[in-house]
């Protein structure tokens, strides 16, 4: 199949509708087997149609001009497809590429069709089987009500329905690297569109994504705003780190307001600018001079935190070099992309996992154990079944939640210990103790490895499988892992001497209350351990 993209934009390969176009026929690429050729229309020698019909006039069809048009007529004439890309210029196409589409009049014949609506006319090649696909973003936050006279235009030379169209709005976020995250997650679906296109056509579901906005209306319009560096009020030019502050605080999420105002102030150190931001519950607003007490302090030269924000260094990594550092509140570092839904990269640990992946929970792998202490403690002929039953059960729900290797081992021990207690009722005595002993030592020795115990666990509150490359995340988490492996280890110690003593009929308790407080002590240090991390 011969794909033929022409980039009509007066930036040539830097044109933000040009890596949506990239993406669509990159999907299609992977749909089937292709012969790419891409036109850079700002590059060619095109000059404006004459209006001399000396075309038409041809019998052969040939223009009078004599320049780069002969070429790109004869590659539309071999392209299946045609994908058309380009920016929305006041309201149309670019002006270059309004001379190339103007010039396409050699591929019709002068006769009129008296079946069109309008008025038309013949083609003079067979163009039945080829497609188009048009492609443009603009820079208003809806394309709705702005490509009236593009959609006109299409329809006359390519007929009404017969083309497909992506028109993405807000398309200047594409060249801002602090959103990357999400103009990202745009782009897979333009790809999914192009190999969807080459198929049945593009789904309804595609369809509604690339449709979605990428940012509500306040939200774009306050970024764009002040991405220009200019100040509204006088139209004298903003300080740079201003600029970048405000264009962060256009990204509040008003839905992260947990009844209590909050200041995150910024402090640059290289350009000596500190300015906070006031996150309310109807909004926010950035004030240039640290009135306030601050929530949450961040010292930070502007160059690095843009870098972060870009996505160019982690947040942890440039902390773990001593770039900046934080003061006050951390819980804010910690649900960054909570307060500001833009993904900015700035986070120590990610947000929440994107809905529709199956999650892990930590209760699955726990059940085993629960079942086998309990039920043997009370009973080891029942306790043994109930355990192997719960087991069992345990499989039905991982067809909703993600299996770790430890659910399988701990489901595998669980039943291991629960025939030995029925073969062997005798030595149950013995089971507990080991038992406990061999749950510490299965978080002891995952510490040994990349990824400790409770990061499995754990991940889905921060961003799924991408907290794994976050060493700060993947640290607390070892620490945490080894405590529990250690409690556990100390904890079969004890139940096997308490268990011929006096004090035996309180084992079951002590045994309780002291996860209990363990429990209470992982989430403070949870929080604590990144907080004195950053503040060092």
């Amino acid at each position: 199949m011969n794909i033929l993209l022409i980039n009509g934009s007066p930036k040539g390969i830097k044109s933000n509708t040009y890596r949506l176009a990239k993406a669509f026929m990159e999907g299609m690429s992977d749909a089937v087997q292709v012969d790419c050729e891409e036109l850079t229309v700002r590059d060619l020698d095109i000059k404006p149609c004459l209006g001399c019909f000396g075309c038409w006039k041809s019998a052969e069809g040939k223009c009078v001009i004599h320049d780069d048009m002969t070429a790109v007529l004869e590659k539309m004439l071999w392209a299946d497809v045609v994908i058309w890309s380009f920016g929305l210029y006041f309201f149309n196409v670019p002006s270059k590429l309004k001379a190339l589409i103007d010039r396409q009049l050699p591929l019709s014949l002068p006769f009129m069709v008296s079946d069109s609506e309008s008025g038309s006319h013949p083609a003079r090649y067979d163009m039945s089987g080829k497609r188009h696909v048009v492609i443009s973003t603009c820079g208003f936050f809806t394309s709705e009500g702005n490509y009236g006279s593009v959609n006109t235009m299409f329809d006359h030379f390519l007929g009404k329905g017969q083309y497909e169209t992506v028109y993405c709005a807000q398309g200047e976020l594409f060249r801002v690297p602090e959103l990357h995250e999400r103009t990202d997650e745009y782009l897979s679906y333009v790809r999914s569109a192009g190999a969807e296109f080459i198929g049945r056509g593009i789904s309804t579901e595609t369809r509604e994504k690339l449709q979605t906005l990428l940012y509500p209306r306040e939200v774009f319009e306050e970024m764009a705003d002040a991405s220009w560096g200019v100040e509204k009020s006088t139209g004298t030019q903003s300080d740079a780190s201003l600029s970048f502050t405000r264009q962060m605080a256009a990204l509040y999420n008003k839905n992260s307001y947990t009844g209590k105002d909050k200041v995150l102030e910024m402090c640059y150190t290289d350009e000596g600018k500190t300015y906070q931001i006031l996150m309310k519950r109807d909004g926010y607003e950035v004030i240039e001079d640290h009135v306030h007490p601050y929530t949450t302090r961040i010292e930070t030269p502007l160059t690095v935190w843009r870098d972060i924000a870009a996505g160019k260094i982690s947040g942890v990594e440039a902390m773990a070099k001593k770039l900046y550092r934080v003061e006050g509140d951390f819980d804010m570092m910690l649900h960054w992309d909570q307060y500001f839904g833009g993904g900015s990269a700035g986070t120590v640990k990610p947000a929440e996992a994107k809905s529709g992946e199956k999650g892990t929970t930590m209760l699955l792998m726990l059940l085993p154990w629960i079942a086998l202490w309990v039920g043997v403690s009370i009973d080891s002929r029942i306790g043994s079944l109930v355990t192997v039953g719960v087991c069992g059960l345990l499989q039905l729900l991982f067809a909703c939640n993600r299996r770790t290797v430890y659910d399988g081992l701990s489901s595998a021990a669980a039943i291991g210990f629960s025939l030995a207690a029925l073969l062997m009722p005798e030595t149950v005595n013995l089971l507990l103790p080991v038992s406990y002993l061999a749950f510490g030592l299965m978080w002891c020795v995952s510490c040994l490895f990349k990824v400790p115990l409770t990061a499995w666990y754990s991940m889905k509150d921060y961003n799924g499988d991408s907290a794994m490359q976050n060493p700060l995340f993947v640290r607390t988490n070892r620490i945490l892992t080894l405590a529990w492996g250690v409690l556990y280890v100390l904890t079969a110690v004890w139940t096997y001497f308490l268990m011929g003593s006096e004090i035996s009929s309180y084992i079951a308790l002590i045994n309780n209350i002291v996860p209990i407080a363990m429990g209470i002590f992982t989430k403070w240090f949870e929080n604590w351990y990144p907080a004195h991390f950053a503040a060092k």
